[in-house]
C-alpha cells in the first residue's frame, strides 16, 4: 500500500547528481533522438575513461559537493596510488578531452608552491623596506649637504 503523502525523504548517493548533471549537459548538448541509447554510450565512455585515467567523476563530485557542505573533506587528503609522477602526467597530457582537475594534488606539491610564493612575498617585503632606507638615506645627505651650505654661507 502506498501513502500518497509520506514524509519519507530518500537521500540521493554522493557524486550521482553530478553524474547526472554531466549526462544532462551532454544531452542538450548534442541532441540525441535515442536518449537512452545516447545516456548508455555516455557512461560506457566514462567507464573507459575512468578505467585508462584512474579518474572517477562520480567520487570527483562527490568530494566538491563535500567540500562545499561540509568543509572537512580536504583537510587530509589521501597519498595517490603508488605510480610513477611521469607517467601520470603521460596520461594526463594523452587525454583528447580536457577533464576537471584531479583532487589528489600532492601535498608536497602544495607545500612547494606555498614556500615559492612566501619566498616571493618576502623579497617583495625587503625590497621594500631597502628602498625606503635607500630614500631616507638621500633625504637625510641632501639636508646635510643644505646644512653645510648654510653654514659655509654665514
Amino acid at each position: 500500500m502506498s501513502i500518497p503523502f509520506s514524509n519519507t525523504h530518500y537521500r540521493i548517493p554522493q557524486g550521482f547528481g553530478n553524474l547526472l548533471e554531466g549526462l544532462t549537459r551532454e544531452i542538450l548538448r548534442e541532441q540525441p533522438d535515442n536518449i537512452p541509447a545516447f545516456a548508455a554510450a555516455y557512461f560506457e565512455s566514462l567507464l573507459e575513461k575512468r578505467e585508462k585515467t584512474n579518474f572517477d567523476p562520480a567520487e570527483w563530485g562527490s568530494k566538491v559537493d563535500d567540500r562545499f557542505y561540509n568543509n572537512h573533506a580536504f583537510e587530509k587528503q589521501e597519498p595517490p596510488e603508488k605510480c610513477d609522477p611521469k607517467q601520470e602526467k603521460s596520461q594526463i597530457s594523452g587525454k583528447e578531452e580536457e577533464t576537471p582537475v584531479t583532487i589528489l594534488d600532492s601535498s608536497e606539491e602544495d607545500k612547494e608552491k606555498e614556500e615559492v610564493a612566501a619566498v616571493k612575498i618576502q623579497a617583495a617585503f625587503r625590497g621594500h623596506i631597502a628602498r625606503e632606507e635607500v630614500k631616507k638615506m638621500k633625504t637625510d645627505s641632501l639636508q646635510n649637504e643644505e646644512n653645510e651650505e648654510k653654514e659655509e654661507n654665514m
